[in-house]
């Protein structure tokens, strides 16, 4: 019985320590300039035909609030590195569009989080497919991660474009609305 309850206590500290968090913040981001995590030229899988055009959009909406909060924008090199994940999920599969989010841990911890909620939705019924939206702004010297801010949102795909962009930048800005920017 006691070898039992350690092992399941320890079963769940290994359990709370692997999951990665969705949202941090150490504070003000001292920073005046932003670049984005540059991607991997991995190819696109043939299911993901509209997915750099996808990616493009966020990044734009991304860029729109960052400047907006007083950052410039560079290339390379810049005080603070944006990366983002998109992750779409519905009652039935979870895909990830990691391109801009590179290769950590998180990124397969965060999917199978929105998957587990997205699959076990507390008894509802019928079609629901969303999108979750993670960015996280990294110190380039160190790797530490600075601030990380995500949210979840219905997938319209009826919209009009102009309705989907506009949905979209209230969307990034809405992730963005808590980060403080320091020069």
């Amino acid at each position: 019985m006691k070898t039992t309850l350690i092992l399941t206590s320890c079963l769940l500290l290994i359990a709370a320590c692997s999951t990665a968090p969705v949202e941090v913040n150490k504070g003000p981001v001292h920073a005046r300039t932003f670049s984005y995590l540059a991607p991997a030229n991995r190819g696109v899988p043939q299911y993901a035909d509209n997915r750099t055009e996808v990616l493009q959009r966020v990044q734009e909406a991304i860029t729109t609030n960052l400047v907006a909060k007083g950052l410039s924008k560079v290339d390379s090199g810049g005080d603070v590195t944006v990366a983002f994940l998109v992750i779409v999920g519905n009652n039935v599969t979870t895909a990830s569009l990691n391109e801009y989010f590179g290769y950590s841990e998180d990124a397969a911890k965060l999917m199978n989080k929105v998957h587990e909620v997205d699959t076990d939705s507390g008894g509802q019924r019928g079609y629901y497919e969303a999108g979750t939206l993670v960015i996280d702004l990294i110190n380039p010297k160190t790797q530490e991660l600075l601030w990380r801010g995500s949210i979840q949102r219905q997938m319209l795909r009826q919209l009009p474009m102009d309705q989907r962009l506009a949905r979209l930048q209230e969307t990034v800005d809405a992730v963005l609305k808590s980060l403080e920017v320091e020069p």
